[in-house]
């Protein structure tokens, strides 16, 4: 499927956080790739943020896994970064997970081909402070909720 974009400064990024928090369910799947430092943390914040979380949203590069039982869709944020091996994956019982609310993941590459089919998939480019490019990839779980053009 053809990826689709737009371009985004910090306060886009935010936006676009807060229009997928209004869409989010259970057994979503939103894939957040791009380099270091790309704003895959800031958007999953953003997300949070969106959901009604008020607190900090410390990046799971360490855990692996923070968790946000409290919101109106239950999220696991999960950063995969350190992963080696997708098998890796299973551990962290995601599916289980999915089953009453949502993940926002980090690193999706780090999953290979057992990522989830229904996944959106959002990929930013750019660094810092500086405007970023956001493509994604909309399966078709997600068209009727995430622009496809």
């Amino acid at each position: 499927m053809p990826a689709a974009g737009m371009v985004l400064d910090e306060a886009g990024l935010r936006n676009v956080g807060a229009r997928l928090a209004a869409v989010l369910r259970a057994g979503d799947v939103i894939a957040l790739s791009g380099e270091l430092g790309a704003g895959k943390t800031t958007l999953a914040r953003a997300i949070l943020g969106g959901l009604g979380h008020r607190g900090e949203v410390p990046s799971p590069t360490f855990t692996l896994v923070q968790t946000y039982p409290d919101l109106a869709v239950l999220v696991a944020h999960v950063d995969l970064y350190r992963l080696d091996k997708p098998n890796e994956v299973d551990a962290l019982g995601l599916d289980d997970w999915l089953a009453e609310g949502a993940v926002l993941l980090e690193w999706p590459e780090r999953m290979g081909k057992a990522l989830w089919p229904d996944a959106l998939w959002l990929r930013l480019e750019g660094a810092g402070e500086a405007v970023r490019r956001l493509t994604w990839q909309a399966p078709p779980a997600w068209k009727s909720r995430w622009p496809t053009g």
